[in-house]
């Protein structure tokens, strides 16, 4: 690997904007936010996330209905 033409690594912040949970990783940039992190993701952490309107065809008919 060449070293005049790769850019230089840091150590760098990572600052979850969700629930405030930071990581110490290496990177090009000083520090950065993340929208959602390991911590808050409800695919890592099993924790749903939806809103409680029913089934699409319960929508529907109340859509519809006359």
């Amino acid at each position: 690997m060449q070293t005049t033409i790769q850019p230089e690594l840091v150590r760098a912040t990572a600052i979850c904007a969700s629930c405030g949970t930071s990581y110490e990783i290496r990177s090009t940039k000083p520090a950065f936010r993340l929208d959602v992190c390991a911590a808050c993701h409800p695919a890592y952490t099993g924790v749903e996330r939806t809103a409680a309107t029913g089934s699409r065809v319960e929508r529907f008919e109340r859509k519809w209905r006359r």
